[in-house]
C-alpha cells in the first residue's frame, strides 16, 4: 500500500506540474513578439505597418511584430534600454535629434550584423547584396568603425547631385560634363556668354559635394579612412587634387555668390539657375520644391547629374536612414530576417505606395513613374553613378576645432577660397592640421 501510495503522489506532482507549466509558460503555438521602434518621420507610418504585416504572413503566424513608432522616439526609448527593456530593430538615423543611434554607436551598443548582408530574403531567391545598390553597404553610416564590420543596415535614401537648366542645355546644344576637364571646358564657353558655371546656397551644402568629390579623386578605400581621421590618407596627392578642383572652380563661381551664401539670401544663388545666371548648383531633392513657384525662364527645366569624375567613377552623395539591432535585443535571429525582408520587392512598393519612401534597390527606383520629378534624382545610380554616404566616424570632440560644420574649416572655408581671401592650398592645409588634432 505505501509503494501504491508513493506512486500515486509522484503521479500527481507529475501531472501539477505539466498543469503549472502550461500555465505560466507561452506555449508553442503562440507566436513570438518582434519589437521594433522607430520615428514618426515624414513618411508616415504606413509603409512600415504595412511591411509588418507582410513580414508576419512570412513566418506562418509564428511571429508577431509589435511596432513603437513616434515623434520623440528617443524619449521613449532611452528609459526603456536603460531599464533593460530593449527592442529588437530600432529604425533611427544617425544624427536623429536626441542622437540616440550616435549614442548607441559611440557606446558600441549595436550588434554587428555583417551576415545580413548575405542573408536570402525572406520570400525571394536573393541575397541582400543583391538588392542593394552599389555604395550604400559599404558606408561609414552602415560600418561606423571602419573596420569592414556592418552594424547598420541603410534604409529610405535621397540622391544628392547638381542641379541644372536642361532647356538651357538643349538650346545651347551644350553637354553634360562627365568629367572635370569637360566642365572647366564649359565653363569657359558659359563665360563666354556671361554665364557662370557654378554656384552654391551656403557653405553647408559642400558635406555632399565635396564628400562625392572625394570619392571620386581618391576612391572609396581612401575616403572610408579620411573619414576615420587618417593623417596620412588626408596627405595624400589624390586627396589635395579635389582641393584644387575647388579651388578652380572657384574661378567659375557666380561672384554673388559668397554675399547670398546664408540663411537669408540662399535662395537667391538658387535662383541664379533660373535665370540662367549660372550653370550648376549642388543641391538635394527638397530643391525642386523650395523653389516651386520662384520665376524662371520660359524653356526651363530641371536637370540633375552626378559630381564629374577625375578618372573612373562619378559619384552622388546619397542621405540614408539607418536601421539597426541594439545589443540587449532579445530576438536577433529574427530581427535579421526582418532586416532582410525590408529590400524584398513586396516591403520596397508597400513602403513606396504608403508614403513615398524609396529603398535603395532598382526596384524601388522602377516604381517612380517617368514622368514624376523623382524619377529625374533617382535615375542618377541607374545611369552609372556610385553612391557614398556623407560623415565621419563617431569621434570624441576635440576643444577648439570644428570641421564639419557649415562653418568649420572642412566646409565653412570653401567662402574664403571663392572670395580669394584664402588659396586651396592654406584651405587644404589648415584641415590635415585639424585632422591631426584627432589623433
Amino acid at each position: 500500500m505505501k509503494k501504491l501510495f508513493v506512486v500515486a503522489v509522484t503521479a500527481l506532482l507529475v501531472l501539477t506540474g505539466c498543469g503549472s507549466k502550461s500555465k505560466d509558460t507561452p506555449s508553442a503555438s503562440e507566436p513570438t513578439v518582434l519589437k521594433i521602434a522607430g520615428l514618426e518621420g515624414g513618411y508616415g507610418n504606413e509603409g512600415l505597418e504595412a511591411v509588418a504585416k507582410a513580414f508576419e504572413e512570412t513566418k506562418g503566424g509564428t511571429v508577431k511584430v509589435e511596432l513603437t513608432l513616434a515623434k520623440n522616439i528617443t524619449d521613449v526609448l532611452r528609459p526603456q534600454i536603460q531599464a533593460g527593456d530593449v527592442p529588437d530593430v530600432i529604425h533611427l538615423s544617425i544624427g536623429a535629434e536626441g542622437k540616440l543611434t550616435d549614442t548607441m554607436i559611440a557606446e558600441k551598443n549595436i550588434e554587428e550584423i555583417s551576415d545580413v548582408v548575405n542573408l536570402k530574403i525572406p520570400g525571394e531567391e536573393v541575397t541582400v547584396k543583391d538588392k542593394v545598390l552599389p555604395g550604400f553597404l559599404e558606408s561609414i553610416r552602415t560600418q561606423p568603425y571602419a573596420d569592414g564590420k556592418t552594424y547598420l543596415m541603410p534604409q529610405n535614401y535621397s540622391p544628392l547631385g547638381l542641379f541644372y537648366n536642361e532647356g538651357l542645355f538643349a538650346e545651347k546644344g551644350w553637354t553634360v560634363p562627365t568629367t572635370w576637364d569637360e566642365m572647366f571646358a564649359l565653363g569657359d564657353k558659359a563665360k563666354a556668354e556671361g554665364i557662370a558655371l557654378f554656384t552654391y546656397p551656403t557653405t553647408g551644402y559642400f558635406d555632399g559635394f565635396f564628400s562625392s568629390l572625394l570619392n571620386a579623386t581618391a576612391g572609396p578605400e581612401v575616403y572610408a579612412k579620411l573619414m576615420n581621421y587618417d593623417e596620412a590618407a588626408w596627405k595624400l596627392p589624390e586627396v589635395k587634387e579635389a582641393f584644387d578642383i575647388v579651388g578652380k572652380l572657384a574661378t567659375y563661381t557666380h561672384q554673388d555668390t559668397v554675399a547670398q551664401a546664408n540663411k537669408e539670401g540662399f535662395t537667391k544663388n538658387q535662383q541664379l539657375i533660373l535665370d540662367n545666371k549660372a550653370l550648376f548648383i549642388p543641391n538635394g531633392t527638397w530643391l525642386t520644391e523650395e523653389m516651386k513657384d520662384a520665376p524662371r525662364t520660359d524653356s526651363f527645366k530641371w536637370g540633375f547629374t552626378a559630381i564629374p569624375k577625375t578618372t573612373k567613377d562619378a559619384y552622388s552623395s546619397t542621405f540614408t536612414e539607418e536601421m539597426y539591432i541594439p545589443k540587449g535585443a532579445k530576438n536577433i535571429d529574427i530581427a535579421k530576417e526582418f532586416l532582410a525582408f525590408m529590400y524584398s520587392d513586396k516591403a520596397v512598393e508597400l513602403l513606396y505606395t504608403n508614403g513615398g519612401a524609396i529603398q535603395p534597390t532598382a526596384k524601388a527606383n522602377s516604381l517612380i513613374p517617368a514622368d514624376d520629378e523623382k524619377h529625374l534624382f533617382y535615375s542618377v545610380y541607374d545611369n552609372g553613378a556610385k553612391a557614398n554616404t556623407v560623415g565621419f566616424v563617431a569621434h570624441d570632440a576635440v576643444e577648439g576645432v570644428d570641421l564639419t560644420s557649415p562653418e568649420g574649416i572642412l566646409y565653412g572655408t570653401v567662402n574664403a577660397v571663392v572670395s580669394g581671401q584664402k588659396t586651396a592650398d592654406q584651405w587644404y592645409n589648415e584641415v590635415v592640421e585639424a585632422v591631426a588634432k584627432f589623433n
